[in-house]
């Protein structure tokens, strides 16, 4: 997304950005919080609405139960996982930058290489044994072998995909910088952000590209078995990946105008407004299988839908962290250091405290609430206490 002619006086419009002691821009930090606990109440709300696949599914639900869940997935799939890749990839080519190629990708395979090899291989077939088969008197190495693996899943079970793609397209990014023109690169070019046009023309390429892509690859028909992935998500997961590196060298997150912010702010929550009209147009009501992806005339305006969504309410969520929550209190000194551990843990947990209070008969919103009251704070809680632990500093 280049620039296109915005003036000087534009940028300036942007609000002045607080910096943490060690240089990292604050409402950036607050944005993972913030992603990380919108992934938690996602995977909650899978439970108790049925919106898609989980470890525990509650299975009581009712048509206001299954709109609302159904709304709230989609708006968050739309966009969440893929402002979770930008605002990651923001961060990449500085550490790059000042900790050269061997340092970098050491770095990036300690960090993201080891947490998902403990989970994908340690954590996860442990878990699932035991929530799924301990009552069935199976030897653990019998489930691993004959059941973990037979779907042919090597690696990135559960939420731990991100993980695994997020260590993909940096280690990408290093091969590139290894393989590319050593052109000189300075550490930040501010140029005014793109214009409304230029990132309408974007949404557009995310929604034809994200269409194309699911005519081979259906959401939820296809998974690339061996690492767990769905390629029909990947047109906005690599675009707003890119977006990331573009937007730390054009320093693009700092200088968005307050104007551009309130005005995609409000697409946003248009967007988020039109999704049960479209749907519903779409025939989704009766069979949703046409908006996921194939030769079907309702997928590329499902996908022009979300593309707009993903674009807007990226925007929308960086201009409003910003402009209101670029500071650090004394609960972010606490969330922001603890949000990587806590995403990283929360699959097991929440989980569990789904399925040990199975036997309370509330409504499911009402025991939905319940479960990200206590969720968050025990998934946070416990990830701080992780942290204590000797090593896991370097890791975590």
């Amino acid at each position: 997304m280049a620039s296109v002619g915005v003036g000087a006086g534009v940028a300036a419009e942007a609000a002045p950005v607080a910096r943490a002691a060690t240089g990292r821009l604050l409402f950036i930090d607050n944005i993972r919080v913030f992603l990380t606990v919108l992934v938690i109440m996602h995977h909650l709300t899978i439970t108790y609405a049925g919106t898609g696949s989980w470890y525990y599914l509650e299975g009581r639900q009712d048509t206001v139960v299954d709109a609302l869940g159904s709304w709230f997935c989609a708006v968050n799939q739309s966009y969440f996982m893929g402002l979770f890749l930008l605002v990651s990839a923001y961060f990449i080519p500085g550490s790059y930058d000042r900790k050269g190629p061997g340092r970098f990708t050491k770095d990036r395979l300690i960090r993201l290489g080891i947490p998902l090899a403990v989970f994908s291989w340690v954590v996860n077939p442990l878990f699932c044994y035991w929530f799924f088969h301990w009552s069935q008197k199976m030897s653990f190495w019998s489930y691993l072998t004959g059941q973990y693996f037979a779907g042919g899943t090597i690696i990135g079970q559960g939420p731990l995909w991100f993980v695994e793609v997020l260590l993909i397209f940096t280690l990408v990014y290093a091969v590139w910088r290894l393989l590319a023109p050593r052109a000189p690169l300075a550490s930040v070019t501010a140029t005014p952000f793109p214009r409304d046009r230029t990132m309408a023309l974007f949404a557009v390429g995310l929604g034809v590209a994200a269409a194309l892509l699911r005519i081979p690859f259906a959401i939820d028909a296809y998974w690339f078995a061996p690492l767990d992935l769905q390629f029909g998500f990947f047109a906005s997961y690599v675009a707003l990946f890119v977006v990331g590196l573009l937007a730390y060298r054009h320093d693009w997150l700092r200088s968005l105008p307050d104007k551009t912010g309130r005005r995609w702010l409000r697409i946003a929550v248009l967007m988020i407004l039109l999704w049960a009209p479209t749907v519903v147009a779409l025939g989704a009501i009766d069979n949703d299988l046409p908006l996921k992806g194939g030769l079907h005339w309702q997928s590329p305006v499902y996908a022009m839908w979300e593309a707009f969504a993903c674009v807007s309410l990226c925007i929308a969520v960086v201009y409003l962290f910003r402009r209101h929550l670029d500071r650090r209190g004394r609960l972010a000194a606490f969330l922001v250091p603890n949000a990587y551990t806590a995403y990283l843990i929360h699959a097991p947990i929440i989980a569990t405290l789904a399925y040990e209070s199975r036997g309370i008969t509330w409504y499911p919103l009402l025991k939905w609430l319940l479960a990200v009251l206590i969720a968050l704070p025990v998934c946070f809680g416990l990830s701080a206490l992780i942290r204590k632990i000797p090593y896991t500093d370097r890791v975590l």
